[in-house]
């Protein structure tokens, strides 16, 4: 069976326990007729342009094996559900690596931890390097040119 990515953007204004009710019943249903290989939470994000006026949304990633019957009836269920912002589904290949969260600033939802660990702090950016100083220029005796 092919494989599959969908990313699901859900409304951050819905409440929380709607979001998880749709991402688990698309999880669900991808579960029930095809094979979930991964999933991740990539938590709230800026969006790139409003949406339904919304300026974030809340990320969820899904890879899997399906058949297009799968596909159609994923397509019918998210495009009906209550607080789907938006979602795509993309064919990738066996060799493709998972789609990595795009990097931006720190999500609302803290990273997990192992319990009794301390969260592991970003490593901080390098100060630029200082301009060497630009030569004095040369004297060149009394202008003859006042202003």
């Amino acid at each position: 069976m092919p494989l599959y990515e969908l990313i699901l953007m859900l409304d951050p204004q819905a409440d929380e326990a709607s979001r998880e009710k749709v991402a688990t019943d698309a999880k669900d249903l991808v579960s029930s007729k095809g094979e979930l290989t991964h999933e991740d939470f990539w938590g709230m994000r800026k969006l790139a342009y409003e949406i339904r006026h919304r300026t974030e949304a809340d990320y969820r990633l899904y890879r899997f094996e399906a058949d297009s019957a799968l596909l159609r009836e994923l397509d019918h269920s998210l495009k009906i559900a209550d607080g789907v912002l938006r979602f795509r589904v993309f064919r990738v290949e066996e060799t493709t690596p998972l789609t990595a969260p795009p990097q931006q600033g720190a999500s609302r939802r803290p990273e997990p931890t192992a319990r009794g660990a301390a969260p592991t702090p970003r490593p901080a950016e390098p100060a630029p390097a200082p301009r060497p100083a630009e030569p004095a220029p040369a004297a060149s005796g009394p202008d003859k040119n006042p202003k």
